[in-house]
């Protein structure tokens, strides 16, 4: 089954809606992971991953509604 058919965009807005998310999901696993050995870079991580979010659910989230 092809994802992005004529008329059929679920795939596109999957795609869409794993940019938004899926980066600060990243950013956050990592910062835990982080968090003992190194609080600062976990701290940059973890403003990153709002800043990220943040920003793209304002541009993407716009494009889809």
């Amino acid at each position: 089954m092809i994802a992005l058919e004529v008329g059929n965009l679920n795939g596109l807005i999957l795609f869409f809606v794993l940019i938004m998310v899926g980066p600060p999901i990243l950013f956050a696993i990592i910062g835990l992971s982080i968090k003992k050995g190194n609080p600062k870079a976990a701290k940059v991580l973890f403003v990153l991953a709002v800043v990220y979010l943040i920003v793209g659910l304002g541009i993407c989230g716009g494009l889809i509604s």
